[in-house]
């Protein structure tokens, strides 16, 4: 089937995940041609992660496999459609049975983020539940009010949150240096989140520097 895909317009395509018995609509995500080769050899669903740059097997984490039955693409053979079972009833990050479930409406409040998948790292479930707060109202949300104001607020309490961190450290207040570290780790996350960079991205740069000397690294480093 990878024979017959269109990977001259892009080297990701579009996949849509839909539940093979109910015929709903559980998830969008995107494949590579790794991602479709292991998707077939595997029966088990398999993405490529763009904000991330990896590849992932869906339910790795979380345990919510999605199992393969059938598999179409579309008329111009640049999009593919996987039929799937989902283990665990939820596709989605959330914990809901889709990703689809904010709907978009006018004076409507967008729908809260259930967090209930302890698989998910404290700073992932930060991540995503900052970027749902792009859609709140900024009179009722201080990190949509932040997200309205732009960079310069945004940079400007990253910057004041790192003043009082290294106040803290400097007192030799082991409270206030976890309370201030805190503090500067949300807004950095805010601040990630308004490039929508994933701060996975940070792990995968910090997994690369392990073992490396300062020295080496900073030589390292392109100009």
């Amino acid at each position: 089937m990878i024979d017959n895909i269109d990977w001259t317009k892009s080297d990701l395509i579009p996949a849509i995940v839909q539940e093979s018995n109910s015929g709903k609509v559980l998830m969008l995500a995107y494949m590579n041609k790794e991602a479709v080769e292991l998707t077939c050899k595997t029966n088990l669903a398999h993405f490529y992660s763009r904000s991330r740059k990896k590849m992932w097997k869906k339910g790795e984490s979380s345990g919510n496999l999605q199992h393969v039955k059938e598999i179409y693409l579309d008329c111009d053979l640049d999009t593919i459609l996987l039929k799937v079972t989902q283990d665990g009833g939820c596709a989605c990050h959330t914990g809901r049975e889709s990703c689809f479930f904010n709907r978009v409406d006018v004076d409507e409040k967008p729908s809260e983020i259930i967090q209930n998948i302890d698989s998910y790292s404290i700073s992932d479930k930060l991540y995503h539940t900052i970027q749902e707060r792009k859609l709140s109202n900024p009179k009722s949300s201080y990190v949509a009010l932040l997200f309205e104001k732009g960079d310069n607020a945004i940079l400007k309490k990253v910057v004041e949150e790192a003043g009082e961190f290294s106040f803290a450290v400097k007192d030799n207040d082991e409270k206030e240096i976890v309370y201030e570290a805190a503090d500067l780790a949300f807004h950095t996350l805010v601040a990630l989140a308004h490039k929508n960079i994933n701060p996975d991205l940070i792990k995968q740069e910090l997994e690369r520097r392990f073992g490396l000397s300062g020295i080496d690294e900073k030589n390292s480093r392109t100009r």
